[in-house]
């Protein structure tokens, strides 16, 4: 599975309340075989609110003008990140979320 298989896919929670898009992905190391696992997903439900958010947020320029690290802060409100377990995504992805136990 690749990231690009998982980006803009329509995301839902388990009991189908539609979340958002996917706009990243969270992979984590240091498992036993060695290898990265997807662990997370990060979901918005605006396009503008994940490059507002983290391209121009308070986290990237801490003390830049007030004005845009209000606006990043509004627009950033709609990104969470979710357990990729506790995700549904429409189409389906195979091996979502944990890859395929076969590869």
């Amino acid at each position: 599975m690749r990231a690009g298989e998982l980006l803009g896919r329509a995301a839902y929670d388990l009991h189908g309340r539609r979340l958002g898009r996917v706009v990243d992905v969270v992979v984590r190391g240091g498992f036993p075989d060695g290898r990265l696992r997807l662990t997370d997903v990060i979901v918005t439900r605006h396009w503008w609110s994940r490059v507002v958010g983290r391209l121009i947020g308070a986290e990237r320029h801490p003390s830049g003008p007030w004005v845009i690290r209000v606006v990043a802060r509004a627009g950033s409100r709609s990104s969470r990140q979710l357990p990729a377990d506790q995700v549904q995504l429409l189409p389906p992805v195979r091996g979502f979320p944990f890859g395929d136990p076969g590869s």
